[in-house]
């Protein structure tokens, strides 16, 4: 038999001991404790000694001594020592946060909330401290619903260290952990893209910034809602006060708004941005189609001396006009950044287009009245000798590139990815219905019927009967009859202004039709 002290100096191997034998002779297992024959069983907690392993099916907490050897990951939880979990900090933070104006950070707390209205649930407000450059904390005293006073803040980490009166190793700890969030990217400072900011000033630096700002040529705008905003607001080209501004706030602003936030501001400059771009889009459109016209048309006229109609030039151009007026209520994208009057670009680009449109018209032209191109390449019939058929085919040309333009100018990319307006659509195909249309002339017989009656009843003719309708030929023919007395009636009351007796004999004359060369030789007045 081995005596006890052979068992003490025995040397055993511990780390090649296999687990399962360990745990078969202690008759315990991986899972919990056993009985003797290797079962499991469920025992009271009172009979449980320090060492003894257990399974634990539920629960969430476990004794901070523990030793766990098989498991999910715990987490430690202090909400049990301060009595302040997670929830808890956020509700707290939220409360010390403006739930009528929010800025970017007051609205990221209050909407981790499951409610919003949880920010105020509860709660009477006192007091509310705003966050200030001097300060850089905000604080709000309210009392609950038992009546019991509490003052919660947020803000800088060193000002909600300095309120807690740690220890020092403590307060080295917390900065140690708010160094390392900040080695990750994440500061007490909100992180800004494509933006300048500055924080901490003082109302001195406001005046500073605004000023330096003008001196670089910049349109400075400048809002403010207190006393020590007044000279900067003043100084600043667009002054703004907001809703809730102190009176000297709201006398040094040019603007005071009647809501509250921002919002109306960012909606204000998008609203004049988009205003701006209309006007941009009007100017480069009517530059483009004023070019247009005159040099497509005086190309047209100095090349091969092509009479286009007044008429429909007058049609063009009150169409065109029809066009323009829409763009007033056109949709357009505002630009993303500050833009100005750039003039020469402007002219540029309609001049540009303007002579490109001419150009085709020209070449259109051409193609129509000195080639068989149409004819060759779609087979259909040439209308190079048929000067209406030619002149219908200039304006439907010109209408419709000229209509189709408008979409170009207003568009910043593809002109087919940004959506018009529907009055600015409705312009378009009114204009395009009226280049399509089958109605000849517009009334020309009916003008020339009435023309013929006017000349008629100023020389003293008798007016044709209502009834009676001339014919082309007949028609055309009177007209130049009635040309060509009205030409002799203005030449004989030319002569009579003479008030001699050869401007009466010369009048009576050119009444009678005779020859007054043919007189003179025969006859001396």
């Amino acid at each position: 038999m081995t005596s006890l002290e052979d068992i003490k100096k025995e040397a055993v191997d511990l780390e090649r001991i296999p687990v399962d034998e360990v745990f078969r002779e202690l008759n315990c297992t991986k899972e919990g404790l056993t009985n003797e024959e290797g079962e499991k069983s469920e025992q009271e907690a009172s009979i449980l000694v320090p060492g003894d392993i257990i399974s634990i099916k539920l629960g969430d907490i476990v004794p901070a001594d523990a030793r766990l050897l098989e498991g999910d990951s715990l987490k430690i939880d202090q909400s049990a020592l301060t009595d302040t979990d997670k929830d808890m900090v956020i509700l707290l933070g939220a409360r010390a946060s403006r739930v009528e104006n929010q800025d970017a950070i007051d609205a990221c707390i209050v909407g981790m909330l499951s409610d919003p209205k949880e920010a105020r649930d509860g709660c009477t407000e006192v007091h509310f401290l705003p966050f200030n450059p001097v300060d850089k904390r905000t604080a709000m005293t309210y009392i609950d619903t038992e009546g019991n006073w509490h003052r919660v803040s947020k803000g800088a980490p060193e000002q909600i260290i300095e309120l807690c009166n740690l220890r020092e190793d403590v307060k080295k700890k917390a900065l140690s952990i708010i160094d390392k969030f900040a080695d990750r990217g994440l500061r007490s400072l909100a992180v800004s893209k494509q933006a300048d900011g500055f924080a901490g000033v003082f109302p001195e630096h406001k005046y500073e910034i605004v000023k330096r700002l003008q001196d670089r040529k910049h349109i400075c705008g400048m809002t403010g809602d207190g006393v020590n905003d007044a000279p900067a607001l003043k100084r600043a080209d667009i002054g703004i006060a907001v809703a809730d501004a102190t009176d000297a706030a709201r006398g040094a602003s040019d603007i005071v708004l009647t809501e509250p936030g921002l919002s109306v501001i960012v909606s204000a400059v998008l609203t004049s941005r988009a205003i701006f771009q209309r006007m941009k889009n009007y100017t480069i459109y009517a530059v483009s189609i004023t070019i247009r016209v005159v040099f497509g048309f005086m190309l047209l006229a100095l090349i091969w001396k092509f009479d286009f109609s007044p008429f429909m030039v007058l049609i063009i151009a009150i169409l065109n006009d029809g066009t323009i007026m829409t763009i007033s209520k056109d949709r357009v994208k505002p630009s993303p950044m500050p833009d100005s009057w750039k003039l020469k670009e402007i002219f540029a680009t309609g001049i540009v287009l303007g002579a490109y449109q001419a150009v085709m018209t020209v070449v259109f032209f051409w193609a129509a009245h000195a080639s068989n191109f149409f004819s060759d390449k779609f087979g259909v019939r040439s209308i190079k000798e048929n000067h209406d058929e030619l002149t219908a085919a200039v304006y439907l040309q010109v209408s419709i590139i000229s209509q189709a333009l408008i979409f170009v100018t207003r568009s910043r990319s593809w002109s087919f990815v940004e959506r018009p307006g529907f009055l600015l659509l409705f312009a378009f195909l009114v204009a395009q219905l009226t280049a399509f249309t089958t109605k000849k002339d517009y009334g020309r017989g009916e003008r020339e019927a009435q023309w013929a009656t006017a000349q008629r009843t100023l020389h003293g003719l008798n007016p044709p009967e209502t009834e009676q309708v001339l014919g082309e030929a007949d028609g055309y023919r009177e007209l130049s009859e009635l040309a060509e007395q009205a030409k002799k009636r203005a030449e004989i009351a030319r002569l009579r202004e003479l008030h001699t007796l050869k401007g009466h004999v010369e009048s009576v004359v050119k009444l009678k039709g005779l020859d007054i060369e043919t007189i003179q030789q025969n006859y001396t007045v």
